[in-house]
């Protein structure tokens, strides 16, 4: 495996009161591009820390982060807000929709800040939408739409910008089980057209239907990384 993306040692430490958490502790992994990686573990056992480390959204306490020859760990709050915007796809559990916005709005809104010209925005944003099946909820906002229907207008907005990398923390947590299934095929055929999937579940079942290698930490760290190419 070519390492496109790898921590050394990393850790993130905070206080809680008096005392010190050690949400991740030296943990070291090495991901090729292309891979579909989940994270697995109970509540409290540091795997959306890890994720956040990953996608620029914290900052390590010691340890060292590199993506594509970058060290994430090393650049300035500027850069590292533009390796978020241009480099990284992100959904989460409760979709995080802007709740007066239609479903296009929401997606254009990926591509305000990167320069990206309006009329370019709103096609790329119908676009996607399309292909995630979402042609006829165009100008539907999120209260309208069905839990099934909101995560994928998430996921479309984390695809618009054609990240290198997608982040999904818990994408499958208040989804139905019909609705779980969709987005199980859904994120293996993007990982199958060539996009690397970071994925943080508390479902081992799923984890295992889905990724192509299981990462488990407990109290901080790594405590079994199993799989591989399927």
């Amino acid at each position: 495996m070519t390492a496109w993306m790898k921590t050394a040692d990393l850790c993130r430490y905070y206080k809680r009161g008096p005392h010190e958490v050690r949400a991740v502790d030296r943990v070291s992994l090495e991901i090729a591009r292309g891979d579909f990686l989940a994270v697995v573990g109970a509540s409290g056992s540091g795997k959306s820390t890890l994720l956040n480390l990953l996608a620029g959204l914290d900052r390590p306490t010691a340890g060292h982060i590199e993506v594509g020859g970058e060290r994430l760990d090393a650049l300035s709050r500027r850069d590292l807000a533009r390796y978020r915007a241009r480099r990284v796809g992100m959904v989460f559990q409760s979709f995080n929709l802007l709740t007066h916005h239609t479903a296009l709005q929401n997606v254009e809104t990926a591509l305000f800040f990167d320069g990206t010209p309006r009329g370019e925005r709103r096609a790329r944003a119908q676009e996607m939408l399309v292909r995630l099946g979402l042609g006829d909820r165009l100008s539907h906002r999120p209260g309208d739409l069905s839990g099934g229907e909101q995560q994928r207008v998430a996921i479309a907005r984390a695809l618009v910008k054609r990240p290198d990398v997608l982040f999904a923390d818990e994408p499958t947590g208040n989804l139905d089980e019909e609705n779980t299934r969709a987005m199980v095929d859904l994120l293996g055929t993007l990982n199958r057209e060539g996009l690397t999937v970071l994925m943080v579940t508390h479902d081992i079942e799923m984890a295992d239907t889905a990724a192509k290698r299981i990462v488990r930490m407990h109290y901080g760290q790594v405590v079994a990384d199993t799989g591989g190419e399927r």
